[in-house]
């Protein structure tokens, strides 16, 4: 007899949920709400960015640098000796959960031989790199040692007195402070750079003397002019600030503006080399050396001969050797406007304030620094006062049992039970129950006459001490005062003079301007259909013979100019390259040139299709379409302050392009058609008649009203053309059909 089939029972799609697990809206697609997700998902990411990682507080630090510096305090590394980095990175994650290697970059940047902060707080040993170099890489955790610096004590200074909040870490396990309580304003005293969601924070360094007297100052008269006080930044690499008294006065009042800060150099007569020593602090050695080597390799720079980095134990140093004769002011000019040996830092003074971020001039952020650091220290007033009290208020239990130590002595031999001496203290004396534990705490030995009179003149001693902190907190001048004595503790203790010099007298530059330094001499260039270009002297191209091309091509531009002119090469992607003639070596009429689509370095099957040459951006550009229609752009549309190599939307790339032509001036232009009933036409009209626009990749104007099957053919300059009747062609409006073109026309018609 046959077995009975058994169905197979399918197996469920997740096991490990179990058999008669069931999730809703499994596989379903649940439409929601844009501005629905934005408020659930994005926005707390956001917000938590804003508040909990990118911006600092008033005390100067994010968490990371906050949980790191509290990590190093409560291991004892302010007195005690360095410990291993890998150490303090694994502590900071009992309040730091975002990985070690996060952690250890924190405080390499905070480390003295990194060199990132103009007042460092981790006293580091080993290899913890540079921040003036990009490849000079620091050593893993398990190889530097580190502790916190002297001037940390001033970041932890009573923090055990209740001056700031506590609140537990993220698994409830310890807690840490959300600010520390600083004696000076650590938020002006270092860089700070934090990107958060929709916002940024940019705050440079000042020196700390200068800040600390600002402060005190500030806190005399909070008018009081911090341009005389703190006139410039100081920056922990160095260099020269040109004093902007504008752009500084906007950072002191407004919290935004751009400082200009240039490197410090010195020249060396006897090995005829620039030493470079001091860069700015947005910038790194790499990123100088690799611009400067740009430079050289376009022919933009000929003075120098070699560059090394010769960086060592006693510092940065960048070495330029210089050509025979080569002035190295002119040259260091020059590199100054071409390269990051200048550059700007753009200030935005973003600031956590009670939780929300603002914009602060350095006016606003130390008076929000005086009003946290005034709460700081009324709050450790309170609780020493506290303590005080607590200590008066056991001396008065005990000075009461003092005044008769036999009744006392007599109520604790006669009491029964151990539990009951302090209820009989309490009732033979009359004080509470915290001044009877006390007395009854009093080892028999401390019952002699010298320990009485200790303790009546320490009650004389708290309540002198205990009126002085009242007053304290009744008098906020007291306040401002005690603050006041411990900056200029700060600065005596822990200041240093200014590293970075300001320069009142900003150097001209006009001397330094680049198309001034390009060589510039007579020069003729060519420009073939295939994209070919070549620049040639006078002098080699009188005794060159015939033009080397490739089998096919032709030369289609040819024009006399110079060195320094620009070149606008136009391309088949609507967009238009930018160079100058010097960027081009000069050659000769027998080599082929230079391919223009890899100089330039264009895009996949990007090709030039037509060149023109300007020394001023002087005319226009005009695009003729297929289509009948022209479009007319200033050359000037095409000119760029920032010198950009490459400009997009060049010109309308929506209809078939016909021709490209560039005038200098208004001129008579000969458009030629094709392909219509009758045969080819001819329209000759005057540029001026063609509105300009504004706009470059504008579509143009309905210029020639085509035929059936026409097309814009050819256009030329009118000049040169030789028409039996050129009135027949010449039009006044447009759009204009033109003329059909004559038998005796046509020959010169078909020889362009």
């Amino acid at each position: 007899m046959a077995k009975k089939a058994t169905k197979k029972k399918a197996a469920p799609a997740r096991p490990q949920l179990g058999d008669n697990v069931e999730i809703l809206s499994a596989g379903e697609v649940i439409e929601s709400p844009i501005t629905d997700t934005l408020e659930t998902n994005y926005m707390p990411y956001a917000m938590s960015v804003i508040v909990s990682r990118a911006l600092p507080e008033i005390d100067g630090f994010k968490p990371a640098h906050r949980k790191l510096l509290y990590t190093m305090y409560g291991m004892g590394l302010l007195k005690g000796a360095r410990t291993k980095s890998a150490n303090i990175v694994g502590s900071t994650m009992h309040l730091n959960p975002h990985g070690d290697a996060a952690i250890y970059d924190t405080m390499v940047r905070m480390g003295r031989s990194n060199e990132s902060l103009l007042v460092p707080f981790v006293d580091s040993k080993g290899n913890f790199g540079k921040a003036y170099s990009r490849d000079m890489a620091y050593a893993a955790a398990r190889y530097t040692e580190a502790k916190l610096e002297p001037v940390c004590e001033e970041l932890f200074r009573d923090i055990d007195k209740d001056t700031v909040d506590f609140v537990p870490n993220y698994d409830g396990t310890t807690t840490e402070p959300t600010m520390l309580p600083v004696t000076f304003p650590t938020i002006l005293a270092n860089n700070t750079l934090g990107i958060a969601v929709g916002m940024a924070s940019n705050i440079c360094s000042f020196n700390l003397v200068e800040l600390c007297n600002a402060t005190i100052a500030l806190m005399k008269d909070d008018q009081a002019d911090l341009a005389q006080l703190m006139p410039a930044p100081d920056f922990v690499g160095g260099g020269s600030i040109l004093y902007d008294a504008a752009e500084m006065q906007n950072v002191l009042e407004k919290g935004r503006g751009s400082i200009r800060v240039r490197a410090q150099w010195a020249y060396d007569k006897e090995n005829n080399c620039i030493d470079i020593t001091r860069i700015p602090p947005t910038t790194t050695v790499e990123a100088i050396m690799d611009k400067i080597t740009e430079l050289v390799k376009l022919g933009k720079i000929r003075e120098i001969s070699d560059m090394r980095d010769e960086t060592d134990l006693n510092g940065l140093k960048l070495t330029i050797d210089l050509k025979r004769g080569q002035d190295p002011d002119k040259l260091m000019a020059r590199l100054f406007k071409a390269t990051p040996l200048e550059d700007s830092f753009a200030c935005n003074f973003n600031v956590l304030i009670g939780g929300q971020p603002r914009v602060l001039g350095v006016r606003q952020i130390l008076l929000e620094w005086i009003a946290f650091r005034s709460e700081c220290v009324r709050r450790r007033t309170y609780y020493d006062l506290q303590g005080k009290q607590k200590r008066l208020h056991l001396l008065r239990g005990l000075e009461a049992i003092l005044l008769d130590i036999d009744k006392a002595i007599e109520i604790v031999r006669n009491t029964a039970e151990e539990s009951e001496v302090v209820p009989n203290l309490m009732i033979g004396f009359g004080i509470d129950e915290v001044q009877a534990e006390y007395v009854a705490e009093i080892k028999l030995r401390h019952l002699n006459r010298e320990y009485i009179l200790k303790r009546t003149e320490e009650i004389e001693e708290l309540e002198k001490a205990i009126a002085d902190l009242e007053d304290v907190l009744k008098r906020p001048a007291r306040i401002r005062k005690i603050i006041m004595n411990e900056l200029g503790d700060v600065a005596k203790k822990y200041g240093s003079p200014r590293k970075t010099e300001i320069l009142y007298d900003l150097p001209d530059d006009s001397a330094a301007d680049e198309q001034n330094e390009i060589p510039d001499y007579p020069v003729t260039v060519f420009f073939t259909r295939e994209g070919y270009f070549k620049k040639i002297t006078p002098q080699s191209l009188r005794m060159s013979g015939e033009q080397k091309l490739k089998d096919g091509d032709e030369v289609v531009y040819t024009k006399e100019t110079t060195n320094s002119a620009e070149l606008l090469f136009f391309t088949n992607h609507a967009q238009v390259y930018k160079s100058r003639a010097s960027e081009f070596a000069d050659t000769k009429a027998s080599v082929l040139g230079d391919y223009v689509a890899s100089k330039l370095e264009m895009e996949e099957g990007e090709v030039p299709l037509f060149m023109t040459v300007t020394v001023d951006y002087r005319g226009y550009m005009l695009f003729f379409y297929q289509n009948g229609k022209c479009a007319k752009i200033p050359l000037a549309s095409y000119m760029t302050k920032q010198n950009r190599r490459k400009l997009l939307k060049a010109y309308s790339d929506k209809e078939k392009l016909a021709a490209m032509l560039h005038i200098e001036e208004e001129t008579e232009l000969a458009v030629f058609t094709s392909g219509g009933t009758g045969g080819p036409r001819l329209i000759l009209v005057g540029s001026a008649l063609i509105p300009e626009k504004a706009t470059r990749d504008t579509a143009g104007i309905n210029m020639v009203t085509l035929k059936k099957n026409a097309r814009i053919a050819k256009v030329r300059p009118a000049a040169g053309l030789e028409l039996k009747d050129p009135h027949r062609y010449r039009v006044r409006t447009l759009p204009a059909a033109g003329a059909l073109l004559r038998q005796e026309d046509t020959t010169e018609q078909m020889s362009l």
